[in-house]
């Protein structure tokens, strides 16, 4: 789960790591307050959608316009917030379309002396959480891994110990700090890693992180996302979820109790067994076809589940023809043929339909399509499946 960065900097605050002061407009008339209650002679205004790039990112209708500007009066916020407020940004996490900004940020200047990055992650090779900084910040954290990686510096820690004092001092050595910025980059760093366990966190990001003329460290950006399957333990972080920045179609399969996420092709995908799933989309694009989603229905759906996942595949306008890949282990392949049968009925098909059953009760669930009057198209195996639903959709 995604989630803003002035809700990720409000949690950051509530931990003690240190973050400048702001506040949230949804208007430009709250913009113009927002400076005026900060009290100082510059601010930042800053778009807020889930996305990355936004400083480089431009408002969709109006390209000269970024998603994150300065301004040196309150009058200047109002008419930048104007001009961002409730249009799409463009990013190039976006694509073309952007997202709709729906508030910003609007946050007081600060003397900044450095630029630093700081990220943390769960490292699979070590299987923990691994800490990484490096001195290029500001910059695409990817960029650097690739074209200058000696500059980017990693220290694992337990999640039950957390990050050491000397791991801390370690890392703020690498990046050249010395005196005061040394205290604070120990205490910035230990208390953003605490943030990370304690919260379930699967990524959280600063960059930039920066050093102020004083020395201290400051999180001028913030980018926090949450591991779903923690989501239970957490039940405050319902509140700060914005659903408007997520794919409809992902937050009703999930209500739904379905595991599903949309992708840019025109062959709908429902199989069971993530496994499974991924082998029936890299056999559809083998054939030269394009997957519309990722749907893994599970061992333990049932009908009413089931039907609702044909409904989530053909509201889709750019789906062609949808396959069906189900070898029945737990799920009984006679629940997806009456699932099938259902979705005909009562939501209808407009787009070939191409179904591959083997498993448990696989016969009796043959039989039911076969009997159904419906117009199905059988596979035998799934590389069968795969080229039939390709050139189905090709034709369509």
């Amino acid at each position: 789960m995604k989630i803003h960065e002035y809700q990720a900097k409000e949690i950051l605050r509530q931990a003690g790591v240190p973050v400048p002061q702001s506040i949230v407009a949804r208007t430009p008339d709250q913009a113009a307050a927002a400076f005026r209650e900060l009290g100082g002679s510059l601010a930042v205004v800053k778009a807020q959608i889930h996305a990355g790039g936004r400083g480089k990112g431009t408002i969709k209708t109006r390209p000269e316009q970024h998603g994150v500007q300065l301004v040196k009066s309150a009058e200047e916020a109002e008419s930048v917030a104007r001009n961002i407020l409730d249009e799409p940004l463009v990013t190039i996490q976006t694509g073309p379309e952007g997202r709709v900004v729906r508030q910003v940020l609007v946050e007081a200047g600060c003397d900044i002396a450095r630029e630093l990055y700081l990220g943390i992650v769960v490292d699979r090779g070590s299987q923990r959480p691994v800490l990484m900084v490096s001195s290029e910040g500001g910059m695409n954290i990817e960029d650097v891994a690739a074209k200058t990686p000696e500059l980017i510096f990693r220290e694992p820690f337990h999640p039950d110990a957390g990050l050491h004092s000397y791991q801390a001092r370690k890392l703020a050595a690498k990046l050249g700090l010395s005196g005061k910025s040394v205290r604070s980059a120990e205490k910035f760093m230990r208390g953003l890693c605490k943030v990370f366990v304690e919260q379930d966190c699967s990524l959280a990001e600063i960059n930039p992180l920066v050093v102020t003329g004083s020395g201290e460290l400051l999180a001028l950006d913030a980018k926090i996302t949450f591991d779903d399957n923690a989501l239970f333990r957490h039940p405050n972080l319902a509140e700060v979820r914005d659903l408007s920045e997520e794919e409809p179609t992902e937050t009703r399969a999930e209500q739904a109790g379905l595991s599903f996420v949309k992708l840019d092709g025109n062959i709908g995908c429902l199989v069971n067994g993530a496994g499974l799933a991924m082998s029936t989309m890299d056999l559809i694009k083998l054939h030269g076809g394009e997957p519309a989603n990722f749907l893994d229905v599970g061992g333990g759906a049932n009908v009413e589940q089931v039907t609702e996942a044909f409904r989530i595949l053909l509201s889709d306008e750019h789906v062609r023809a949808v396959l069906v890949n189900i070898f029945g282990g737990i799920m009984r392949c006679t629940t997806i043929a009456e699932a099938i049968r259902e979705a005909y009925e009562s939501v209808g098909f407009n787009v070939p339909l191409v179904v591959r059953l083997e498993g448990t009760e696989v016969e009796q669930g043959r039989e039911i399509l076969a009997t159904s009057g419906y117009n199905i198209i059988n596979a035998d195996d799934l590389t069968d499946a795969a080229k039939k639903v390709v050139a189905a959709a090709t034709a369509a």
